[in-house]
């Protein structure tokens, strides 16, 4: 039977909301950007690389309400039970994951602009050029693009699996405050 220690607060609605919204448009950026690559050049390559510049601009707007209300509503403490360097790891891997989530959209755009090729959001939204165009500086801007991103991927990985080990291994409920239906244990 677990004690109250490990009964940890519930994030609130809208965080819980923002985060798994980011996630899936992560995770569906990253699925569409390993299979376009190795895509011929063709109008549907294209066609998918607009997709994948929307759901970058679409994760920035999305990190950067998360950011804002992150600003405004602390998270909610971990048990007292947590050691403080699994506290300090986990303060320090969320800064972390903030400034993937914000930068990594970024240096997409910035990679665009160098390579000439303009980020229309939704087919409908010119967003300006951040460099001139610049083929030079494209080729260094798209290996920081895909590096931060799979440093990102390895960091989502770790955050998931100290998840799972508070969850089966520490059988509290800091997994269980982030999931949307799920019920702290009695």
């Amino acid at each position: 039977m677990n004690t109250p220690a490990l009964h940890a607060p519930r994030y609130e609605a809208t965080a819980v909301t923002l985060h798994w919204l980011v996630f899936a448009l992560i995770a569906g950026g990253f699925a569409l950007a390993l299979y376009m690559t190795g895509l011929p050049l063709s109008p549907l390559k294209l066609k998918y690389y607009s997709w994948h510049k929307w759901i970058g601009v679409t994760v920035f707007l999305f990190a950067l309400a998360r950011l804002a209300w992150r600003l405004r509503h602390a998270a909610p403490p971990l048990p007292a039970a947590t050691p403080a360097w699994q506290r300090n790891a986990a303060s320090a891997s969320h800064v972390l994951l903030y400034v993937l989530i914000l930068v990594i959209p970024l240096s997409g755009w910035l990679y665009s602009s160098a390579a000439g090729v303009p980020t229309v959001y939704f087919g409908l939204l010119q967003l300006p050029d951040l460099v001139t165009r610049d083929k030079a500086l494209a080729e260094p801007l798209k290996t920081v693009h895909v590096t931060m991103n799979y440093s990102l991927l390895v960091l989502v990985v770790v955050h998931a699996a100290a998840a799972f080990k508070h969850h089966f291994i520490d059988r509290d409920d800091v997994l269980i405050r982030m999931l949307p239906f799920a019920k702290p244990r009695k």
